[in-house]
This record gives structure tokens, C-alpha cells and sequence, in this order.
């Protein structure tokens, strides 16, 4: 998609968050999603090339749609970074060696090739500045891409993190993220370091730990080492953003449908055929089945579709039918896609699934009542805030960030309405209601941390 170019007028958080990339050769910047990070950054890296010379070849690492098209369409949007030469390495081995020797100023590569980059394309590395774009996918030190970041990161002068989302799971995600920016100068420089520093084992089995929970007062150790590197802004708190309000829509199964669901729970087995028995070996494959059960179906071990209820289907009829504009409506499982097609189909409501380009223009331009959407698929670069402002919740992830994410394509800069309603649809006495508390609790962590290394504008 072409820009024309356009006059870049920053908020003052964005003026601040970009000198602080500036001052700190090593920075996280932690901005809530749709706050513009983008631009913050590429503001620095202009200034850092052309009016510092402080930096010559900048890497920015980033999700696929984020690497291919966000960081592209900013580069060439925005009238003061016309100066920039950029080359995408993303797509076939060809392509990207292609972009590689280009040697422009900046160049993008998706994070699932930076393994490739380092250790496989044979080009020198020499790169004195890096962008990690979402930091929390270098969460895991046992990863491959961590490794092999870890291996040249001494030959980077400068290093950028940016993230909405530091910690999605736990405090423990945040060691090898900052060990990428500082190369463990906070936070240690091996994980056993961090773990016994800062934690405790939780769940055990004999000698096996499960989980860790925090020593008390170490969150707040944790929020001081880090906090000279990190700046924090809520979007909310330096623009006019719309009301965010999180709704629950209950339904209730019947007797018949809860008591197959309670038999799936406590045995691990919906009698469903004698030859073809539901089953669920272990507690990841249980949540899974039980999530599906909540939402109305479920797989069988032979991977047939058993109906269980339609309580969330009539549900959603109800709210499209009390909506005053289009909805944003988020599933999870295949056969919840076909089961929501269907009624769809039966209400003659105008839907389309949020895929494409055209999809998206087509939403943002009012022409479906209904847009449906995976998180998993609406991560990153998907700007759905002027199609509606209503998000509705048929099936509920375990995943902080998929579901803050998510959320963010409609409650974000650009949204025209006063409030953005997030409306979660949870058959009462099953695992959705575990899964909204667990976000729940998720969330607060992250604000803490969040708040903790807030920058005082």
C-alpha cells in the first residue's frame, strides 16, 4: 500500500519515548499497542544515521505481517524519514538474499529467519544497531533465534526492544529479554542465576519443578535493575483514547449438556460411541477439549465433530441482534468458524472472515456486520479500528498477549467511538470462567510491572 507522504506531528510521549532511545544506547520501550512505536523508532534511527552518524546498518527484527508490510508502510508514510533506504528479507532463500545486498540503511527481516541471517546466509553481520520488534518473542533462552542473537550481539552498539506485552506469562519471560539488550548485566547472566535470585519453586513432583513464584519483595528488585533501561507509556495516559469496557455475556448449559461436560472433567472421557470414545491423555489436551466443550463442540479422537450445545450461538444471534454497528467477533477452534458460518448464513447477516487486505479495507469501510478473526492471525499490523467498536468473544485463549493484542485492533489510536466494548461470551461453570480469571491475574502482573517503570513525562 502506497502513502502519500504525510507531515509527522508527535504526541509529546512520542517525542519523549524516541530521546530516550536516543540518550540509551541499550532501551525497552514498552508502549501500549497502537501508540505508534513504530514511527518513535524510526524517528531515532533517522536522527542516529543522518545528523548523529552514531549508527551505519540497522536491523529490525519483526513478526512476519509486521516485517513485510508495517515497518515498510511507516518508512515511506511519514515526509521527514524520506531519507531512509530500507530492504524487506522476507519470503524465498532468493528474495532475502536479494534485500541483504541492497546494503541500505535498514534492513527487515522476519523473526523466524534471524537464525537463517546469522548463521546461514554467510553475510557478514554488521549491523551496529538492532530493533527487536515485540521483545517478548525472545522470551524462551533455550530458543534458537535467542541463540543465535546471543552469539553477535556483542558487535551491536545499540539495541532496541519494543513490546506492549513484557511479560505475557510470568516475570520469568522477562530474563532472556533483557539479557538481549544488556547481555545479562541486570538481570544475570544465566537463567539458574535469575530463577534462584528471584524465585521459588510452586508446583512440584518429587525433584521436578513445574513452576516458580516470586520471592517476596523480588518483583520490585526485578522493577529496579531494569528500570534505568525501561521506559514505560499507557497510550490512555498521553492520548484522548476511547473508554475500554469489559463485558461478560453468560450462558448456561442444561443438565444433559453439563453432565457430559462434568464427565469429560473428572474421568478424562465424554461417552460419546463405544467405538469411538473423547478422550483426553493429559491436562494440556483436557483444557483443550474442555475449552471446546464451553464454546459447544468438540473433536473426537477420530477428529469428527460431536455437537454438545448451541447456548453461545444463541448467544451471539442475541447480540448482533442488540448491536448498533458491526462486530469483531474472535473464535478459536475450526468447527466454531463452521458452527458461527452456518447461523450466520440462517440470519442472512453480511460476514466475512479478516484475512486479506481487501477483507480489511471492506471491514473498515462498514461493509460486514460481522468480521470474524483468529487471534492468533490478528497479532500484529491489523488496524480494524475504523470498522466498529465492538469485540465479541465466542472461544477465550490462555494467551495474555494474543488476547491484548487482539483487543488493540479496536481500542487504539484512530478509534472514532467513546468506548470500545470487549464482550466475552462464557458458559457459566466451565473452564472459560478459569480462563477469564487467569488473564485476569495475568494482566495485573504485567500492569505492575508496567507501572513500575512508567516514565514521568
Amino acid at each position: 500500500m502506497e502513502y502519500e507522504k504525510q507531515e509527522y506531528k508527535p504526541h509529546d510521549y512520542q517525542k519523549f519515548a524516541t530521546d530516550f532511545i536516543l540518550q540509551h544506547p541499550i532501551s525497552a520501550v514498552i508502549l501500549f499497542l497502537g501508540a505508534g512505536k513504530t514511527v518513535i523508532t524510526l524517528t531515532a534511527i533517522e536522527e542516529l544515521l543522518y545528523d548523529r552518524f552514531e549508527v551505519s546498518k540497522v536491523l529490525i527484527v519483526a513478526p512476519l505481517r509486521v516485517a513485510k508490510v508495517t515497518w515498510k508502510d511507516e518508512i515511506t508514510k511519514w515526509d521527514h524519514l524520506q531519507n531512509l533506504s530500507f530492504a524487506v528479507a522476507v519470503g524465498s532463500e532468493k528474495e532475502r538474499m536479494d534485500a541483504l545486498k541492497q546494503n541500505a540503511d535498514i534492513t527487515i527481516i522476519n523473526r523466524e529467519n534471524l537464525q537463517w541471517l546469522i548463521e546461514k546466509s554467510k553475510m557478514p553481520f554488521e549491523y551496529d544497531m538492532v530493533v527487536l520488534d515485540e521483545l517478548s518473542s525472545f522470551k524462551s533462552w533455550q530458543s534458537k533465534r535467542f541463540r543465535a542473537f546471543m552469539k553477535v550481539r556483542p558487535k551491536v552498539k545499540r539495541v532496541v526492544g519494543l513490546t506492549g506485552t513484557p511479560a505475557p506469562n510470568s516475570l520469568m519471560d522477562l530474563f532472556a529479554e533483557f539479557k538481549c539488550l544488556d547481555m545479562g548485566q541486570r538481570l544475570g547472566r544465566f537463567i539458574t542465576q535469575y530463577r534462584t535470585g528471584y524465585f521459588m519453586p510452586d508446583k512440584m513432583n518429587g525433584q521436578i519443578v513445574y513452576s516458580y513464584k516470586l520471592l517476596p519483595g523480588a518483583e520490585d528488585r526485578i522493577y529496579s535493575k531494569i528500570s534505568d533501561i525501561t521506559i514505560s507509556m499507557k497510550a490512555m495516559d498521553h492520548l484522548k483514547m476511547p473508554e475500554l469496557l469489559s463485558e461478560r455475556y453468560p450462558v448456561y448449559m442444561d443438565e444433559d449438556e453439563t453432565a457430559k461436560y462434568e464427565s469429560m472433567k473428572h474421568d478424562l472421557i465424554l461417552p460419546y460411541q463405544d467405538e469411538d470414545d473423547i478422550t483426553a491423555a493429559n491436562a494440556a489436551a483436557l483444557s483443550g477439549k474442555l475449552c471446546q466443550m464451553a464454546n459447544g463442540a468438540v473433536y473426537s479422537d477420530n477428529g469428527e465433530v460431536v455437537h454438545i450445545h448451541d447456548r453461545k450461538l444463541d448467544a451471539l444471534e442475541d447480540l448482533i441482534e442488540a448491536a448498533q454497528g458491526p462486530l469483531l467477533l474472535c473464535y478459536w477452534y475450526k468447527h466454531d468458524l463452521a458452527r458461527i458460518i452456518k447461523r450466520l448464513d440462517q440470519l442472512k447477516v453480511s460476514y466475512s472472515r479478516i484475512s486479506s487486505e481487501e477483507s480489511i479495507r471492506s471491514w473498515n469501510e462498514g461493509k460486514y456486520q460481522v468480521g470474524l478473526i483468529h487471534p492468533a492471525s490478528a497479532g500484529h499490523g491489523l488496524n480494524l479500528q475504523q470498522g466498529g467498536n465492538v469485540i465479541v468473544w465466542f472461544g477465550l485463549t490462555w494467551s495474555l498477549e494474543l488476547y491484548e493484542q487482539t483487543n488493540a485492533r479496536l481500542w487504539r489510536q484512530g478509534q472514532q467511538a467513546v468506548a470500545v466494548v470487549v464482550q466475552h461470551i462464557v458458559t457459566a461453570g466451565t473452564i472459560d470462567e478459569r480462563i477469564l480469571e487467569a488473564i485476569s491475574h495475568k494482566e495485573k502482573g504485567q500492569n505492575a510491572l508496567i507501572e513500575a517503570v512508567k516514565a514521568e513525562l
